[in-house]
């Protein structure tokens, strides 16, 4: 075996697929074009790095899809999730991760790896031969994207991912806020205090919604369409839909008791995590915005106990390009009309850090596998990484396609048991039982 697996991407998907193909046995080439070439969104030439949140989310491989995919990463020896382990920060139930180290020990681990090169080129064009691997996510390259769209002869789906601001955290006032995980969830004090609280009455809130409302906003270039991923909506975009939104979302009051007046109920809450493992910087959690900088600063300062943040980061908003993955890729994630290339992450159509590398997993081992002339047995259905693989190889409508976060709505039912809102705990742990014994099956067949 001479050939050599080409991947074009050093992101979560990337990296992921390069060390799953190495382990294999392969020799790879990872074509990340940063830091020759950068992104508004990205401010390093690490791999795998992260330029949202943080947070792998939730971390209950029972009753929880999210993280499912966690445990069969792990169980498949992943990169992202064995690196996110250790560099764990205290998130709850979630999975958070410190940034800067978790990005530079993974592009350590890949630059040491013998079987690993990687360069600094942009490749703009789909080649003819070789196997490779896109994996360029979100932000796509113009030139590459140019070459796709004309490749698939159909126009570039796009919708718009917006980043959360971070606080420094010594410029919080810790008079009005606390720390507390909802419903004190977590096994140790450090968990079950893992998010900065900042309570806002009736009042406030109203006034926070007519500033998110009149603020200035970001415009869209001609041509552009906002066709937001509703798992990750811009605060304003959500403010806009009802009054009461953000209350029912990220500013939900529920599960917390403001340590500073027990006694009084709090109208909303916006929740802080931690960010880094020093505990300096904080990220909203779920705001997502693409307001302008200046209205930002104002916007923010009126939640309280943000009256005199300092931000490490504004917000920002970018436009996300996938592919209509349904009727492009066969179930070996392979270009159907060029075989040679596969596709995999964000740009397939599935969101977030887990699933993007999840996807990389995957197609890692499928182009080592073909490239070693092996065999792989068809990835199981019931596992989580099937149900994702499925949903984007067939399993979705192609004519609404959108991106889509792995959850148990794409998973088979299982006979017998009840359904409706009693039955949901005894219904996931059906379905993680199920796909763990399914996926760890495929891995000893592999």
């Amino acid at each position: 075996m001479t050939q050599v697996l080409h991947i074009v991407g050093g992101g979560m998907a990337g990296s992921e697929a390069a060390w799953q193909a190495a382990e294999m046995g392969v020799d790879v080439i990872i074509h990340e074009m940063r830091p020759t070439v950068g992104t508004f969104a990205h401010q390093t030439g690490n791999l795998a790095e992260m330029v949202c949140s943080n947070s792998f989310r939730s971390d209950d491989d029972e009753q929880n899809a999210v993280g499912l995919l966690h445990w069969e990463m792990r169980a498949a020896n992943g990169l992202i999730m064995t690196t996110a382990d250790a560099h764990r920060l205290p998130a709850g139930g979630a999975l958070a991760v410190d940034r800067d180290p978790f990005a530079e020990t993974v592009t350590a681990k890949l630059r040491a790896h013998p079987r690993v090169t990687v360069t600094d080129e942009e490749v703009t064009t789909l080649p003819d031969d070789g196997q490779w691997i896109f994996a360029t996510g979100p932000l796509t390259s113009p030139a590459l994207g140019e070459a796709i769209r004309a490749e698939t002869g159909s126009d570039a789906l796009a919708f718009f991912d917006a980043i959360a601001p971070i606080v420094y955290a010594d410029s919080i006032d810790m008079s009005k806020a606390w720390m507390q995980s909802r419903y004190d969830k977590g096994e140790t004090e450090e968990e079950r205090t893992a998010y900065l609280n900042c309570p806002m009455d009736r009042d406030q809130y109203e006034a926070f919604i007519d500033a998110l409302l009149a603020a200035d906003k970001t415009e869209f270039h001609e041509g552009e369409t906002a066709g937001y991923f509703d798992g990750c909506l811009p605060i304003e975009v959500m403010a806009e839909r009802g009054r009461e939104t953000l209350r029912h979302g990220p500013m939900k009051p529920v599960g917390l008791t403001n340590r500073h007046a027990p006694d009084v109920k709090p109208h909303a809450v916006v929740q802080l995590r931690r960010d880094n493992a020093l505990g300096t910087l904080f990220n909203i959690v779920g705001f997502q915005t693409k307001m302008k900088y200046g209205a930002q600063t104002d916007v923010f300062r009126m939640i309280p106990g943000l009256e005199n943040a300092s931000f490490a980061r504004l917000g920002g908003i970018h436009r996300n390009t996938f592919i209509n993955s349904p009727t492009l890729l066969d179930a070996q994630m392979r270009l159907k009309s060029k075989p040679n290339i596969r596709f995999a992450g964000q740009i397939t159509g599935v969101e977030g850090y887990v699933e993007s590398a999840a996807m990389g997993l995957l197609a890692g081992r499928m182009a080592a596998a073909e490239i070693l002339g092996r065999d792989l047995p068809e990835v199981p259905k019931d596992s989580a990484m099937g149900a994702l693989i499925h949903h984007i190889t067939g399993g979705a409508e192609a004519k609404t396609f959108q991106p889509m976060n792995v959850n148990f709505g794409l998973f088979r039912p299982v006979d017998g048991l009840k359904g409706g809102r009693r039955g949901r705990k005894d219904r996931y742990k059906a379905y993680t039982d199920r796909a763990k014994a399914e996926w760890q099956t495929w891995l000893d067949q592999c």
